[in-house]
């Protein structure tokens, strides 16, 4: 068993596919120019070694683990395409109105490259 496939499953089973990961257009011009190169979600979405394709450039995600809100840091949200963890704040919460951003949430954290 290879090392990808041991820490793929030590994790719980996906509730998405990786072809959700990554869907507002001005997020996966971030991903293409190499400004982001995470994204948080609510659930699973991809396993380690999973290949994104995002208008035909490819990136493999790296490493996937969880993450509570307040543990994000300002390089966490450089990752995620943003100057500053509260430009971060700001823009999640103006895509899921109603929600507060609670510290003690915790997130999935997919963390990718472009694949050569």
């Amino acid at each position: 068993m290879s090392d990808t496939t041991n820490r793929n499953h030590q994790l719980p089973p996906k509730n998405g596919t990786i072809e959700q990961l990554v869907t507002i257009s001005e997020d996966i011009e971030k991903v293409i120019a190499g400004k982001k190169t995470a994204t948080r979600r609510n659930d699973r979405y991809a396993d380690i070694g999973e290949v994104m394709s995002l208008n035909n450039h490819k990136f493999v995600v790296h490493n996937v683990y969880t993450q509570s809100l307040g543990e994000m840091t300002e390089a966490d949200a450089q990752k995620e395409g943003y100057q500053t963890l509260d430009a971060y704040k700001e823009k999640i919460l103006s895509l899921h109105p109603g929600m507060r951003w609670v510290p003690s949430m915790r997130v999935w954290v997919h963390e990718y490259k472009r694949q050569n």
